[in-house]
């Protein structure tokens, strides 16, 4: 087993901790190769009188002080197992110690050192999760074998484009993953999860190269905001997903069950874990039958990507060529902006394509610096050149809102019959509009007495786009003539509306296509308003309308009179029509009302007539 530590820890005395032999060793024994240099109390008289077995026990320690620098860097390179080796030997050699008291101190000072060094390096192993890190059980089975023919098939071109593109990240996920002891063979995670697409976004919103969810992206220390979203920044995710990884491990043990609550939810997995009657039936392929579908078939997605990566040739897979060889992978320097830049007038300026910094800086949510300190990823070759024409770059400022005009809305009840689409057409509006102005299920429907907000787009009359159709003619008015929309307000009736609005009812029936006389509260009606003498005609050849005379010519609105009554206190509608000789369902047409729900009140101003 072959694991690693974030970093090894400092030596004292040592600078930079780069020195890979401990200072107090070197003020004891001489290095191999520094004979010539040994310190004057072990070349004094004394200790070479003592000859051949004095020099027996100086190159015991100087070959323990190899093995020792030899540890060091076997650390340094993240080889945990060789580096503990090296010390057990160095240790070994210096165990037994002859009778001389100052060879017996040096060996003391050296075992110490040995012994401190060990300790320091199980300690730092102590914050890594427990269980075989290097070890990912890549078994091969029937589901394995599905996913792989998937790949080869079907998926064929996503798998082939995806390991393309893996070139341009996957040398610095395994450089982490190595720096931290976990499985190199985690950089394939992401073809999985997004095709290694810098902004692959799911349904259930999971952004970017390891598919974050923005809760476990804020946990894990992705940043998000209106100008940047590190989710798809390709080297902070790498380090949250490691991160996670970690955690999951620490917390199963066992990396294909990891890789599943990668995918559902670490809960989720422990919820199935606790349903389990036997408590040592808690591996992945124990839980398989019981995680959902899609996290029980990424886990044999994973191993089937391991298996064809490891030996394309073997399933019949030409992967061609990474993109980082195509060229279309490149280094980066960072330089520091405090003000909004757009990446098209950034690139302009130092002569780079737009796309280059695209890909350089790909958590730019709008490709547009933010209003505060940034690093900005440039090409190395542009850095001097941009801070030479950094204060020409403008500064992008952002255009105020667009105004929007709010939509008039109606309220319809539903009767008996209808549907969207016939209350849509009625409206002249959209069944699609109706049903997000009301929150409804496409598939429910609409049921009898329900109320509906209609929502009706206002118009903005002028001259050009303003019409009034002629009786029998079809063709647009001239003049001052101007179309308006009008709202129904309660006691509204044909004739009042058009004494109002300097028109007649011929008119409006004809603007509107309506049949009766009849309005509703809350319903938009169309008035063709004319300034000039003489209304429209608005009637047909040999019948005469509600504003035409006998002879068929149109009478203006003053001609149009109307017979009202108000109402007094004690009054009531059936009293009304007999004292006035009209029926009392005729009565409430002209007043636009109901007569179950029919209220007067003393003052109220009746048409009868």
């Amino acid at each position: 087993m072959r694991t690693a530590i974030s970093s090894p820890p400092a030596q004292t005395g040592s600078k930079g901790g780069n020195d890979p032999v401990p200072v107090a060793a070197r003020s004891v024994l001489p290095l191999s190769g520094e004979k010539g240099n040994v310190p004057s109390e072990v070349k004094s008289p004394e200790n070479r009188a003592k000859g051949k077995e004095d020099q027996q026990e100086q190159d015991i320690m100087e070959a323990a002080l190899r093995l020792l620098s030899e540890s060091q860097s076997y650390w340094v390179k993240g080889d945990v197992e060789n580096a503990i080796e090296m010390l057990d030997q160095a240790y070994a050699l210096i165990l037994e110690t002859n009778g001389d008291p100052e060879i017996g101190r040096q060996k003391d000072d050296l075992r110490l050192l040995i012994s401190k060094r060990i300790l320091a390096i199980y300690s730092a192993m102590q914050s890594a999760a427990k269980g075989k890190r290097g070890e990912i059980p890549f078994i091969m089975n029937a589901d394995v074998e599905k996913e792989i023919r998937s790949f080869q098939t079907v998926e064929r071109d996503f798998f082939i484009s995806s390991y393309q593109r893996s070139s341009l990240y996957r040398p610095y996920m395994v450089k982490e993953l190595k720096r931290l002891g976990l499985p190199e063979e985690l950089s394939w995670l992401p073809l999985v999860e997004s095709g290694y697409k810098i902004k692959a976004l799911s349904t259930a919103r999971a952004l970017g190269l390891w598919q974050f969810i923005p809760s476990t992206g804020y946990k894990y220390g992705l940043e998000r905001d209106q100008w940047v979203d590190e989710r798809m920044d390709p080297e902070k995710s790498t380090r949250a997903a490691i991160a996670y990884l970690s955690d999951l491990h620490g917390m199963f043990g066992d990396w294909l069950t990891v890789l599943a609550a990668y995918n559902c939810g670490e809960g989720r997995v422990m919820r199935v874990i606790s349903r389990q009657h036997i408590n040592y039936l808690d591996r992945f392929w124990d839980l398989y039958n019981q995680l959902p579908y899609e996290t029980a078939r990424y886990v044999p997605r994973f191993l089937a990507t391991i298996h064809i990566v490891r030996n394309p040739a073997k399933y019949g897979m030409d992967l061609g060529v990474p993109m980082e060889a195509q060229g279309k992978g490149r280094g980066y320097e960072t330089v520091k902006t405090n003000k909004s830049m757009r990446l098209k007038d950034i690139a302009q300026h130092l002569n780079v394509p737009e796309e280059a910094l695209c890909q350089l800086n790909p958590e730019l949510r709008h490709m547009i610096t933010p209003e505060k300190e940034y690093l900005l990823k440039v090409p190395p070759e542009t850095v001097e050149k941009f801070a030479s024409v950094a204060d020409s770059i403008p500064h992008w400022e952002q255009p105020p809102p667009t105004p929007r005009t709010r939509p008039v809305v109606i309220v319809h009840r539903v009767k008996r019959g209808e549907t969207l689409a016939s209350i849509a057409k009625r409206y002249r509006t959209t069944t699609k509009a109706i049903i997000r102005c009301n929150n409804l299920r496409a598939k429910r429907g609409i049921t009898v007495g329900q109320h509906l907000s209609i929502p009706i787009r206002e118009v903005k009359a002028t001259k050009k786009s303003t019409y009034h159709v002629a009786a029998g003619t079809g063709k647009k008015a001239g003049g001052g003539e101007k179309v308006i929309r009008y709202q129904v307000k309660k006691g509204d009736t044909l004739s009042s509306v058009a004494a109002r609005n300097n028109t007649t009812i011929g008119s409006i029936k004809k603007a509107n296509g309506l049949k009766s006389n009849v309005l509703r509260t809350g319903q938009v009606i169309r008035i063709v308003k004319t300034d000039a003498a003489g209304g429209p005609d608005t009637g047909k050849k040999g019948k005469r309308g509600a504003g035409t005379t006998k002879t068929g010519k149109s009478r203006s609105a003053a001609q149009v009179k109307e017979k009202t009554y108000t109402v007094r206190k004690g009054d009531s509608l059936f009293r009304i029509a007999r004292s006035h000789d009209i029926e009392i369902d005729r009565l409430c047409e002209l007043n636009n009302m109901r007569l179950k729900e029919a209220q007067l009140r003393a003052g109220q101003v009746l048409v009868v007539e």
